[in-house]
């Protein structure tokens, strides 16, 4: 038997391509010497194979990079479609926040007991603050602990009095796992009336959008918090100013791109 010559694949693979094991099965059944009729036995083409990979490992990387850049992709356009799906359901339910006519809307899925949530707070409230037309959409995502869930019920009770972002704004300030006693407190401290708090929390509609909103965030992939969308970008984990202010200006350039398109 002729040996099969690797020198035949040499030029695809400097040319770009990583050839799959078909091609290589394939090529293996018509190796210079052998009557075409007679393709290589099972063996002798995974041996063939063997060689060829061992001889050039850098396909099975280039094969990975290949793999990796098409999974990303198809992320990518899964999450697009996601977010083109939800569009109402991101941007015109929840508490609103920044400036209510901004031409860019920032949707903030949170915990109030997520250290990095607390962390990219004050990032967050500079950059809004500093872009002047950011449009803000609080969505509750109590993921990390029972008492998440009691405030995230409370501030969108405090909703229900106006005081949504003062109220926000105090929780994420506060150091330190939350409880009911600090929930009652910092409720008293930012004005509220306590009474119709509790009787708000306990309403049902409260806990159907805390549903709403968990469901939401595991449609878009949404694992934890905090977690952003800003315009057609989901941002996960905390950033700071100057990242929101570049996503800021990137929204607004896609908005115009899709208009003049």
């Amino acid at each position: 038997m002729t040996p099969f010559s690797l020198r035949r694949l040499r030029p695809l693979k400097r040319a770009g391509c990583a050839l799959p094991l078909v091609t290589l099965l394939t090529l293996g059944g018509v190796a210079p010497g052998m009557a075409a009729d007679k393709p290589l036995d099972r063996q002798a083409v995974e041996q063939i194979v063997r060689d060829y990979l061992i001889a050039n490992p850098e396909v099975l990387v280039e094969a990975m990079h290949a793999l990796e850049a098409k999974e990303q992709a198809q992320s990518e356009q899964a999450q697009k479609t996601a977010l083109t799906a939800n569009r109402a359901a991101l941007e015109n339910k929840g508490p609103v926040g920044g400036n209510p006519k901004g031409d860019v809307t920032l949707v903030e899925f949170f915990d109030y007991n997520c250290g990095y949530c607390k962390r990219t707070h004050p990032e967050r409230v500079e950059a809004v603050k500093k872009d002047g037309k950011v449009r803000v959409v609080y969505k509750e995502f109590p993921i990390l602990a029972p008492s998440s869930i009691e405030a995230a019920k409370a501030a969108l009770a405090a909703n229900r009095q106006g005081k949504y972002e003062a109220f926000h704004t105090a929780l994420m300030k506060h150091e330190g796992r939350l409880d009911s006693d600090v929930i009652r407190a910092t409720a008293r401290d930012v004005g509220l009336d306590i009474k119709k708090l509790e009787a708000d929390m306990g309403d049902a509609a409260i806990q159907a959008e805390i549903d709403a909103n968990i469901a939401l965030a595991r449609e878009l992939g949404i694992r934890g918090t905090p977690g952003f969308v800003i315009g057609d970008t989901l941002v996960p984990g905390a950033i700071e100013t100057e990242q929101f202010t570049s996503y800021f200006a990137a929204a607004r350039a896609a908005k115009k791109a899709d208009k003049a398109g």
